[in-house]
C-alpha cells in the first residue's frame, strides 16, 4: 500500500490569501498546503480520500492517471468541492466515478451538483455512481479492499474516517469516541488533522492531536489539515514527540 498525501492544509490552504506571517511568507515547499485530501493506492487500485477545491492540482502535480473510487469523509466544500474535474477519468476511463459517503454527505453531493444527476444531464458533465456508507461498518469496495467506517465529531456533526488494512486517516475531528478508539487499534500508519495551538470548536488542536494519537498507538502517526498558525514545519517537527510528525504536501509513505 502507498498513501500519498496530495493536501495538508485547512480549508483555506497554505499561504492564505493576503496573509503575510513567517508560515504564509516561507519558500520552504513543506509550508505550502493544498486542501486536505490523500490518495490509497493499494491492490491496484487508486482510491481518493475528498476531492476539495484543488483537486485538478494535485492530479496534474501527481502525474495521477486514473482514479478508481472517492471516499468522503463529509459534506463541507474543502471536501467535496473539486467533484466537478473528476470529468477527464469518466472520459479516459469510460466509467460512472463511484463515490461513497454518509446518506446526509451524497445527498450534499447530489444538491450542489444537481446538474449532474438530471435525467438528461448536459453532454460532458461528470458521471458518478453513489454508494451510502454508515459508520462503523466494513465495506469490500473492491477484490480484497476492505473499507472500515469511523465514526468521528467535527464539533456536532457526525463525519467518517476511513481504515484500509494497516492505515487509518482522520480529519475535521474534534472527537472519537472509545468504540471509534479500539476500531483504529493496531494500525502502521494514522494520518489525524491538527489544526492550531488554542482550543476551537470543531477540530484537534495540537496537543489533542498529539494525546489522542498516543492514545491510538500507530507505529506511525502524521499531521494534516495544519494552518498558518500551526506555525512553520520545522517549528513543528520540533514540538512533535517519537514517531509522530506533520505531514506535508507530497509525503509519500508505503505499508
Amino acid at each position: 500500500m502507498k498513501i500519498t498525501v496530495l493536501g495538508s492544509g485547512t480549508s483555506q490552504g497554505v499561504p492564505v490569501i493576503g496573509c503575510s506571517c513567517s508560515t504564509c511568507a516561507s519558500s520552504d515547499a513543506k509550508d505550502q498546503r493544498l486542501r486536505s485530501s490523500v490518495l490509497v493506492y493499494t491492490h491496484g487500485f487508486n482510491i481518493l480520500i475528498d476531492v476539495g477545491p484543488d483537486f485538478r492540482q494535485q492530479m496534474l502535480t501527481h502525474n495521477i492517471k486514473k482514479l478508481d473510487a472517492i471516499l468522503l469523509t463529509h459534506e463541507h466544500n474543502d471536501h467535496i468541492i473539486g467533484m466537478d474535474d473528476i470529468r477527464p477519468f469518466n472520459f479516459r476511463q469510460g466509467i460512472e466515478m463511484p463515490i461513497y459517503g454518509l446518506p446526509r454527505v451524497l445527498d450534499d453531493v447530489k444538491n450542489k451538483f444537481a446538474y449532474i444527476f438530471e435525467s438528461l444531464p448536459y453532454p460532458g458533465t461528470p458521471r458518478v455512481s453513489c454508494h451510502e456508507l454508515l459508520a462503523g461498518q466494513t465495506y469490500e469496495i473492491f477484490p480484497g479492499v476492505s473499507v472500515q467506517t469511523i465514526h468521528v465529531l467535527h464539533g456536532s456533526l457526525p463525519i467518517l474516517g476511513f481504515r484500509i488494512g494497516k492505515f487509518a486517516y482522520i480529519t475535521d475531528a474534534s472527537f472519537i469516541d472509545n468504540h471509534s478508539m479500539e476500531a483504529l487499534k493496531g494500525l502502521d500508519v494514522l494520518i489525524i488533522n491538527a489544526l492550531q495551538y488554542r482550543k476551537h470548536y470543531s477540530h484537534f488542536t495540537f496537543d489533542e492531536a498529539i494525546s489522542t494519537a498516543q492514545a491510538i498507538g500507530a507505529k506511525k502517526t502524521f499531521l494534516t489539515h495544519i494552518s498558518h498558525d500551526l506555525g512553520l514545519y520545522e517549528s513543528i517537527l520540533s514540538k512533535c514527540p517519537p514517531n509522530i510528525y506533520p505531514g506535508y504536501d507530497g509525503l509519500n509513505i508505503n505499508i
